[in-house]
């Protein structure tokens, strides 16, 4: 045992640049590890060209899936992708709340239940087509749909009065949606009054003329999701159309001569795959006007001379979901299995006090990663409860918490057997990507092996980005905890995460009271914030005691920008987030 564990902490010495040194020198790395300022915007003022080409670069270790419709994606690659073309017809604020400056305006009635979006004059899909009230409808028809198999039949879509009765096959229409003859106006009415409305709302119309009408019998659902019109000529309303696909690797967009905003500022974008190891290279060659830069080279980052880095904390964290049950597709549920290996909450509580990953972020990111607290971000500033203050790392309330849920060291091997005495491995999943991948996975195997827990790579290495989350997905057996990331979204309601009806709630996890406190964020009273702030608290507060999922870290979103870029800002209050004003100078 204690050789194996110095051969182990050897060759991660050598790869993560002395990480257990520093480790033992916390104090001294607090002091010199802090996280820099960064602007939010280019510095260049110039005017930008009438027709220059922008080239953007998708960091990214695998291919994009190019599953290029809102409906039935499932993984950022392919959002990044769709963001060029594709819109929600309501914009949001820098609070992540809806406005009337987006393609559509909308009124909420009285009661807080019904919204009606009129469309704006001139919005047309990239075909030349109007955006019709009924292409939303479109977009509420196939998500509710029976056959439908996607993971985002949430409670924002659930709660449209008629819907379940819809999805359940029982009618072919959804009574709470309607439709003006003119086509400009849709109302849209649910069951119980939400705040969710204000942040969660669908609001992406789906072009029915384009992909083919379920309704009707043209199109399947199955037919769509393998279609070349989502996949290889898909069409928004956003500022620039989609005219080459190279699937899952580069993507030719041209400016939308039509969009309703005006004329976009760039003829032609290219989107093309950089893998992490090379974008810093690609960037330093002028190959790529803006990229995100993996935290782990940010120093190296800094010395590129034709570039700016912009930077803020991202709508995302990382963590560690322990298996605790399976999907029931039959009742669109997920289901706590009480034989799961990580069934008893205490042995998760102390794998969260196991994991060091302050060192982590201070270390290999450059204090541009920190301990996660919470399963809601600090970015939702009346939401996240800053008094929740995680697990920090300490290895000592780890045993002691393993001892009191009766997992002990039985045959003197060094790793603890489990409460019945029998011989406990843990298989733990985590993605390839990064030369940090690695040994960020085997030092937190370490970690949990200096309590006593045997853990191993499922089949002995990373897994790839699309068959990591397809067997996560799929509750492999072979997968008893696994390392991933959520992007939050904008709606602070974490039901479609961590529901008991949420596809995406990987863990499995469910109890009486997560229902009751997910119910109640989005009830007609949280449109008290105070109220709706106190049950996100005691909500927040239950995760960190049942820890379904351990949230390891949250972090800055490092954006590296050719100083030949204008008009372009991170900051989402900003008009120069938006990517049809964004350009190149001479």
């Amino acid at each position: 045992m204690k050789k194996r564990r110095m051969l182990l902490m050897s060759s991660l010495l050598v790869i993560v640049a002395n990480l257990a040194a520093c480790s033992m020198q916390r104090g001294q790395a607090e002091e010199r590890q802090v996280a820099p300022e960064f602007p939010l915007k280019v510095s260049n003022v110039l005017p930008a060209m009438e027709d220059g080409e922008l080239t953007y670069a998708l960091v990214s270790d695998t291919p994009f899936e190019g599953t290029l419709n809102r409906v039935f994606y499932s993984g950022s690659p392919d959002a990044t992708v769709m963001q060029f073309f594709d819109e929600s017809l309501l914009a949001t604020d820098a609070e992540f709340l809806i406005t009337n400056e987006g393609a559509a305006t909308y009124e909420i009635s009285d009661d807080n239940k019904t919204i009606t979006l009129t469309i704006k004059d001139g919005v047309k899909w990239s075909d030349g087509e109007p955006v019709k009230a009924s292409d939303l409808l479109y977009t509420y028809q196939l998500l509710g749909h029976p056959d439908y198999v996607g993971t985002r039949y949430t409670f924002m879509v659930s709660n449209v009065e008629g819907m379940p009765a819809y999805h359940n096959g029982e009618t072919k229409e959804i009574s709470g949606i309607s439709v003006s003859e003119d086509e400009k106006t849709i109302a849209i009415t649910f069951t119980e009054a939400t705040p969710s409305m204000l942040s969660g709302i669908w609001t992406v119309p789906t072009p029915r003329h384009h992909i083919g009408d379920v309704m009707t019998g043209e199109v399947t659902i199955e037919d769509i999701v393998s279609s070349d019109k989502i996949r290889k000529n898909p069409i928004g309303f956003g500022p620039y159309k989609i005219t080459k696909i190279v699937p899952g690797e580069s993507v030719l967009y041209e400016r939308n001569e039509s969009y309703w905003r005006g004329r976009p500022a760039l003829q032609s974008i290219v989107l093309k795959v950089v893998s992490s190891a090379s974008i810093l290279e690609v960037l330093k060659k002028g190959e790529a006007d803006i990229a995100s830069i993996p935290a782990d080279q940010y120093e190296n980052a800094k010395a590129i001379d034709n570039i700016e880095i912009l930077a803020d904390v991202d709508t995302s964290y990382t963590y560690i979901g322990f298996k605790l049950g399976k999907w029931d597709a039959r009742t669109g549920e997920n289901r706590l299995d009480p034989n799961a290996k990580l069934a008893d909450k205490r042995v998760r509580q102390a794998m969260w006090h196991a994991m060091d990953t302050k060192t982590i972020g201070e270390v290999l990111y450059h204090g541009l990663r920190f301990p996660a607290t919470s399963l809601i971000l600090p970015i939702f500033k009346n939401f996240h409860d800053a008094s929740v203050k995680g697990r920090p790392y300490n290895p000592e309330k780890a045993k002691a918490l393993l001892d009191e849920a009766g997992f002990v060291d039985v045959d003197g091997d060094g790793f603890r057997e489990d409460a019945e005495g029998n011989k406990l491995v843990l298989h733990f999943a985590s993605m390839s990507g990064g030369e940090m991948a690695e040994p960020i996975a085997q030092y937190y195997i370490q970690n949990w092996a200096d309590v006593g827990l045997n853990v191993k790579l499922v089949d002995g290495r990373l897994h790839e980005f699309n068959s990591f989350y397809d067997r996560v997905q799929a509750d492999d057996p072979k997968i008893d905890l696994f390392q991933a990331a959520w992007g939050t979204g904008t709606d602070p309601d974490p039901a479609g995460l961590y529901g008991r009806q949420a596809a995406f709630n990987y863990s499995r996890y469910t109890s009486a009271k997560n229902d009751e406190l997910l119910a109640a964020g989005t009830s007609e009273k949280a449109f008290d914030i105070n109220y709706r702030r106190d049950i996100y608290n005691e909500w927040q507060q239950l995760m960190w005691e049942d820890v379904p999922i351990a949230p390891t870290d949250y972090r800055y979103s490092l954006i590296g920008v050719n100083k030949r870029v204008v008009n372009f800002s991170i900051d989402p209050a900003s008009d120069y987030s938006l990517p049809w004003v964004w350009g190149v100078a001479e």
